[in-house]
């Protein structure tokens, strides 16, 4: 368990000041920097990708049709127009059938703000399918789902997004995106660095830690991801001229790792199950941007694949030792 201090809380550093350690893998040494000194660390024809998924307005609030009973929600992943994945709670209580009345808040607001939900289907841990009238009324009554160790309301919700989030559909933020400003994208560019945007929408099942003694039998969780022409495009044109591919997040990683194999591409949409453990052969990806993650979650097992599993614990122990953040609005890695 990190010490609490080491939690990131709000109030926040503005998104460029965050610390920032630098980690190069060929010498197994780091350097301590702010994150705005990325860009000495590019060069010119790099190509940086980002994911540009928009966290939903997914924590919704309401009753059941007919007790009154408050319940609480959580959209996951949207299955078709109109039917979601959903993380209820009191599960038990929401069987096939029931009916929920979505609003602003709970008791007679919610019923009055119009917006119903059937449960069709259960599933296990307290996930049910919903099917909703009217998904276009999610957005204006779901609130943005904060971490949990974030205490205080955001004054700005918007925080809790990355500045380039254009696709909705993550329950949670694409968290190594959040240091990035548009003055720091156009300074980026403004040195010759390429900017490839990809779609790759992240689920709480991203968080969950391993609890088996042999990881290989952890049932790897599946995101949606999207890489569209033009992205397909620059990606495979850097890997054809020897170009270096950064990836901004692990969820990043993930996507172009699951489609190497098909590189030279056009364009690639689909379901992303692979799970990067260490003897990964990465073939996409040459260094990445990364927040500091927990222990014994998939998140850290990649970064070790990637860095390998004894620097990265010598690396962990000095990031506690400098008092770095750890979690969503943490601190960052930079790793060659």
């Amino acid at each position: 368990m990190l010490p609490p201090e080491l939690i990131a809380q709000t109030p926040l550093e503005p998104r460029d000041r965050s610390r920032l350690m630098v980690l190069d893998r060929a010498t197994g040494t780091w350097e301590h920097r702010h994150f705005y000194d990325m860009v000495s660390y590019l060069n010119y024809g790099d190509l940086l990708v980002f994911n540009d998924s928009r966290v939903l307005p997914a924590r919704l609030h309401g009753t059941r049709s007919g007790s009154g009973g408050k319940v609480e929600g959580l959209l996951l992943r949207r299955l078709e127009p109109g039917l979601w994945e959903c993380l209820v709670k009191p599960a038990k209580r929401l069987k096939k059938g029931a009916v929920i009345m979505v609003g602003k808040g709970t008791g007679q607001a919610a019923v009055e703000a119009g917006l119903s939900a059937e449960v069709v289907d259960e599933r296990d841990n307290g996930i049910r399918l919903l099917r909703f009238s009217d998904e276009s009324r999610l957005e204006e009554l779901g609130e943005v789902p904060l971490p949990p160790y974030i205490h205080e309301p955001l004054n700005e919700p918007s925080r809790y997004q990355t500045v380039y989030a254009r696709v909705d559909g993550s329950a949670a933020a694409p968290t190594a995106g959040l240091h990035f400003t548009p003055e720091s994208l156009e300074t980026l560019k403004g040195k010759g660095v390429k900017l490839a945007f990809v779609t790759i929408h992240i689920g709480l099942d991203t968080f969950l830690p391993v609890r088996v003694e042999d990881p290989s039998q952890h049932p790897i969780h599946r995101e949606y991801g999207e890489i569209g022409g033009q992205a397909a495009l620059e990606i495979s044109r850097a890997k054809a001229e020897g170009r270096r591919v950064i990836a901004v997040g692990t969820s990043t990683v993930r996507l172009l790792e699951h489609v190497s194999s098909l590189l030279p591409i056009n364009s690639w949409k689909g379901w992303v199950d692979l799970f990067i453990l260490p003897g990964h052969p990465f073939r996409v990806v040459d260094a990445m941007v990364t927040n500091f993650h927990l222990p014994r979650t998939t998140l850290l097992m990649l970064v070790s694949a990637f860095a390998g599993r004894d620097f990265i614990l010598r690396v962990y122990e000095e990031a506690i030792r400098q008092r770095y953040r750890f979690y969503s609005f943490g601190d960052a890695m930079l790793v060659l």
